[in-house]
């Protein structure tokens, strides 16, 4: 078997930032651009994908509230976001789990905050960006645990589907070249 070449680190994962609470659009997007807008910002990360048939199985599962007029708003908005990146590694109702335990402990936007916090700095370290998980927040309960578990496996299985595919990719270059 050949060694495996060395996976370059994707320029969109270095500059990978989820767009803070405020930067949420809250003027109420139709289920399209709500698609596009969290496909739009989770495009450096292939794996995690949404379409507008999950949102709506989302809402019937009670995951997030129903759109008011047909839009979704900023709460909605953020909660996509972390099922997606949940979803990943979570079953459905695990994820329903962990949002029921954030609503019990955190506000939406403190806990959106803490989430995107978290998951940019396990992204990270996961890529060798840094050396270290940094410690967030000031707490330590069983929860801020389970979610940042989470994030280490979403991150981790980012890091190898990204490996995977360049190794793919490259194991079809060369057989194209023979």
């Amino acid at each position: 078997m050949e060694n495996i070449p060395m996976i370059p680190l994707p320029e969109s994962i270095r500059r990978f930032r989820l767009p803070d609470y405020e930067t949420i659009p809250d003027v109420g997007l139709y289920l399209e651009q709500t698609t596009k807008y969290i496909t739009d910002r989770l495009a450096p990360l292939p794996t995690l994908t949404i379409t507008n048939s999950m949102i709506g199985n989302y809402v019937k599962r009670g995951l997030i509230a129903n759109p008011v007029k047909k839009q979704y708003n900023r709460d909605q908005i953020a909660y996509l976001i972390f099922i997606v990146v949940a979803k990943s590694v979570l079953s459905l109702e695990d994820i329903q789990l962990l949002i029921d335990l954030q609503k019990n402990s955190y506000d939406k936007k403190t806990a959106y905050q803490y989430f995107c916090n978290e998951f940019e700095n396990v992204l990270q370290t996961v890529f060798g960006l840094k050396d270290t998980v940094d410690a967030i927040g000031m707490d330590n309960t069983q929860e801020k645990q389970m979610l940042r578990n989470t994030i280490i496996t979403v991150a981790h299985k980012i890091y190898l589907d990204l490996c995977f595919s360049a190794i793919h990719a490259g194991a079809g270059h060369q057989d194209n070249a023979t």
